[in-house]
């Protein structure tokens, strides 16, 4: 799975030293996330970014998102 940074807006946020066109994959989505859940506003998610993180922990999580 290969994830569009650009398109969801915390992600985008947490790698704002990538370029503006970066691609990043699930997994590596997945530990950003993880790593820098202090950085998301999670009441700030839009639907699509809130089902990638719900898809993203289901197939690279386990069913937990460790934050």
């Amino acid at each position: 799975m290969q994830i569009a940074v650009k398109d969801y807006p915390q992600l985008a946020a947490l790698c704002w030293s990538r370029p503006a066109n970066a691609v990043v994959s699930g997994a590596d989505a997945l530990a950003l996330y993880e790593r820098n859940w202090r950085f998301v506003e999670p009441e700030s998610f839009i639907p699509e970014e809130r089902a990638l993180l719900d898809g993203l922990v289901a197939e690279y999580g386990n069913g937990v998102l460790l934050v």
